[in-house]
Parts: C-alpha cells; structure tokens; sequence
C-alpha cells in the first residue's frame, strides 16, 4: 500500500511521514525531495529558473510515476499538490493508495507558521500572527475542497506526532 500524506504547510507531513514509516516498517518519501533530486535544482531554485507551471508539470509526472511504481511508502506531498493538474483525482483512483489528510485549524497552522516562517520562503515575509492567519485562511478556503476528499482525516490538533500516527494506524486497519 502507499499512503499519501496531504496537508497544508506544517500540518507535519513529513515528521509524521517519517514516525509512521518506521512504525508501519515502510519507506518514506517526500516529493518536494524527489523532485529536487531528479531536477538537481531546490523546489525554490525551480520556481525561480522555469516557473511555477513547469514545476507543477514535473510534480504531476513525478507523482504519477511514484503512485505507480511504489509500495508499502508512506509518500509525503506538497501543500499546494492535490490542488494542480488533477492529482487529487490521481490519488484518490490509484489501485492501492490510502490519502490521509492532516488536519490543522486555522490557529493552530498560524502559530506554527509564524514559528517556522524563516525556512519558508512563501511565509518568510509574513510579520503579524493576524497576517499570518489571513494568508492561510485564503489558502485554506482555496484547498480544503481538494484536502477534504481525503479518504482518511486526522486532526493533528494539541496531540503529539505520536498520537498522531497512532490515529492514522487505526483508520487505516
């Protein structure tokens, strides 16, 4: 099986990805990371030399092939992922993919963000937790038609990264 990790930007989709790998004995996998890696270029560095739609046409070719060729991987996506070129519909028909969606409220994302804005360059700008909540209130009024059709979802709100994991074991069996 793969699971496909979704979520807005620090919902934790990568540690979690990573704890729930280990538990479930599978692979991890961060597209961000195999697209910088077959590209040889940051996700940053490809949005700057060739554009957001060129990197939008590489992450829906790199998902594809990931979806199908991969088992047992716990493969983590970017926020703005199942939002482009059909890739939620991707997922959601793929033989053998589980789509967990990470879910944060509002609050919740905007305190972390603003904690991590500096690694981020999309947030790094952002100064006031007010401007930080209504950039991710318009994101996440844009994505969450997208992020609800997830199979499986699991607030990740007040609960450590293992209970987290632990609520996505018992979705999935």
């Amino acid at each position: 099986m793969i699971i496909v990790l979704i979520g807005y930007m620090a919902s934790g989709k990568t540690s979690i990805g990573k704890k729930l790998g280990a538990k479930l004995n599978y692979n991890f996998l961060d597209l961000d990371d195999y697209i910088e890696e077959k590209e040889n270029l940051t996700v940053s560095e490809v949005f700057k030399t060739k554009g957001e739609v060129y990197f939008r046409k590489q992450e829906a070719l790199y998902l594809n092939a990931l979806i199908n060729s991969e088992n047992n991987t716990i493969l983590a996506v970017g926020g703005g992922t199942p939002c482009y070129s059909g890739n939620m519909d991707v997922i959601l028909a793929a033989k053998n993919v589980k789509c967990v969606y990470l879910k944060a409220t509002l609050p919740t994302l905007a305190n972390k963000l603003l904690r991590k804005k500096a690694k981020r360059p999309l947030i790094s700008h952002i100064e006031t937790l007010e401007e930080m909540t209504e950039f991710i209130g318009k994101h996440l009024f844009e994505r969450s038609h997208f992020y609800n059709q997830a199979e499986i979802k699991v607030s990740i709100d007040n609960k450590t990264k293992d209970d987290v994991v632990e609520d996505i074991v018992i979705e999935l069996f």
